[in-house]
């Protein structure tokens, strides 16, 4: 009898211990499904478009959008940057009810946001950089840039998207429109 017991546990001890290192790997595997996934934001972005050129996101811009958004009430843009071949200034003219921007790094991890509440003037006039070029940016800040915001960013490559809300219809050309006239440009100061 005790050997049929010994048995038992035995057999549920290593079920057990399958099921746990089972569970172990799926989840290993489902936390590095970005890092090796070729259907990233980065991915589609640059099937979408080239480096320093602002691609709207959502479907108003006609056609299917490029990264779905989970809100409605937003409309988003988005551009990719290499800092290794200089600083990135983004700039978009016009007044919003609400603008919000995000930078992430080449793998989709956010490494700065901000919104119209915390840009002079509520315009958006925003300057990533590397933290060797921020040094060298203060030594001699242009005049042009006064009221830029620095985003400090230790990445080489990464993107930068808008967000804009649109509190109702009467609101969608002027929030198209904002986001349209937005700007990604590669600076050398």
């Amino acid at each position: 009898m005790r050997s049929v017991y010994a048995a038992t546990r035995r057999l549920v001890h290593a079920i057990l211990l399958g099921l746990v290192g089972a569970g172990i790997v799926h989840i290993v595997v489902l936390l590095l499904m970005p890092e090796f996934s070729e259907r990233d934001a980065w991915s589609r972005l640059s099937m979408a478009s080239d480096l320093y050129r602002m691609t709207r996101l959502d479907a108003e811009a006609g056609g299917a959008p490029v990264v779905k958004s989970v809100d409605p009430l937003f409309y988003a843009t988005a551009c990719r940057f290499d800092l290794e071949e200089g600083m990135v200034r983004i700039r978009a003219p016009g007044n919003v009810p609400f603008w919000s921007v995000s930078v992430y790094d080449r793998n989709g991890h956010n490494i700065y946001s901000f919104n119209d509440h915390t840009a002079t003037g509520s315009k958006l006039d925003a300057v990533v950089l590397t933290p060797a070029q921020m040094i060298d940016m203060r030594r001699d800040l242009p005049e042009e840039l006064q009221g830029a915001i620095f985003v400090e960013a230790p990445i080489d490559q990464g993107i930068f998207v808008i967000r804009s809300f649109v509190p109702d219809d009467s609101w969608k050309s002027i929030v198209s429109r904002f986001l349209e006239q937005s700007s990604c440009e590669l600076q050398d100061f």
